[in-house]
């Protein structure tokens, strides 16, 4: 399972419970990516009650009825969108899928919490903006690689208190595992996925903009390719990206399907962020040679210390995700950022992809 990226969802069992059982409804559908599993459990561990499932696919979610024996799987969509009792429905659709079943979600009157990437196109971004204004509602994403790392999620606490000064750059790397005869069809088609600075990317984007303050940025170079999968034509198996942000500070970001054998993960991601006073490194996921992840290595102008993050900062994105629901507020995230980290991705994307036909031309 450490190599299975897809399913990867940490224990979030011992989080913290910000509502009384019952006070929270939930719904979750679309088994497509396994990201699900890990949005349900920190729904549930800060209180929310899993009242439905809807997914055609019974193996995807005999887990999660162990888990969760009150939930309800139904056979119709509708049948969530139509009960007032729920509040939320977490998804992981097929990528390009993502932004419909999130209008329906908020048309019926309910927030919606769904994987990365939310969109596939500029034209879904536009259109779920419209939805968030005539609705009222929210569409909130799972960018987990900050969410669901207590490493991650703990630095940006770090910076956000001057540990490091004022943030100068951000540089991410994200290696995955491709394990290619595990993924489903759609992983290979590009009008599905999206790209791999859309998908994997928007992680990176989102990151950027949160360590360094910023609220927008611009693209500078973006580049995706398949260097190594020959076999999987639409598949890009490599992706890098540079930008400015609005805050002066730049940010890059390499994304690929080339985690090696040897590797104990799924893939050895990390951030580097440098200020004006120190910097810092998350080791997300592993520490290599001498093991587990969630790690901050920090240096400042006193010292150079190892912080060791797991089991003791927990996941609070969900707790407040639900008191956002409940209050109408914006603690967990803003829906400014978790569309402009989206609207990043796609451009970058299209940097890219011009950029590689012009290439090929």
């Amino acid at each position: 399972m450490k190599r299975d990226g897809m399913n990867y969802a940490p224990d979030m069992s011992g989080n913290k419970k910000v509502v009384k059982k019952g006070e929270f409804a939930f719904a979750a559908s679309h088994f497509d990516h396994g990201h699900i599993y890990g949005q349900i459990a920190g729904l549930a561990a800060a209180g929310g009650v899993l009242k439905y499932i809807y997914e055609p696919d019974s193996a995807r979610y005999v887990t999660v009825r162990k888990d969760h024996p009150e939930a309800v799987v139904v056979d119709d969509f509708r049948r969530i969108l139509e009960d007032k009792e729920i509040q939320l429905v977490t998804s992981a659709a097929i990528p390009n899928l993502r932004c419909g079943i999130g209008i329906d979600v908020m048309e019926s009157g309910k927030d919606y919490l769904t994987d990365k990437a939310p969109f596939t196109t500029i034209d879904q971004l536009e259109s779920a903006k419209a939805a968030v204004k005539r609705t009222s509602r929210k569409y909130m994403v799972c960018y987990s690689e900050r969410l669901s790392n207590e490493a991650a999620w703990h630095a940006g606490e770090l910076i956000r208190d001057g540990a490091v000064g004022k943030v100068i750059q951000v540089l991410n790397l994200a290696p995955h595992n491709l394990a290619p005869s595990s993924r489903p069809n759609w992983f290979f088609d590009k009008s599905r996925f999206g790209g791999i600075l859309t998908d994997i990317g928007s992680h990176q984007f989102e990151q950027f903009l949160y360590y360094a303050g910023a609220v927008d940025a611009s693209v500078n170079f973006a580049r995706v390719d398949n260097i190594g999968n020959p076999e999987y034509p639409e598949l890009e198996d490599f992706g890098e990206a540079s930008l400015t942000l609005d805050t002066g500070a730049s940010a890059y970001c390499r994304i690929d399907w080339f985690n090696p054998g040897g590797s104990k993960t799924w893939g050895d991601g990390r951030t580097f962020v440098l200020g004006t006073n120190g910097y810092l490194e998350i080791r997300k996921y592993v520490d290599v040679t001498r093991g587990e992840g969630d790690k901050i290595f920090m240096v400042d102008d006193h010292d150079e210390v190892m912080i060791d993050c797991r089991g003791k900062v927990g996941f609070p994105y969900f707790g407040r995700l639900i008191l956002d629901v409940l209050h109408r507020s914006e603690n967990a995230m803003t829906q400014e950022h978790a569309f402009k980290a989206a609207e990043l991705s796609l451009k970058a994307q299209a940097v890219a992809d011009e950029n590689r036909r012009k290439t090929r031309d």
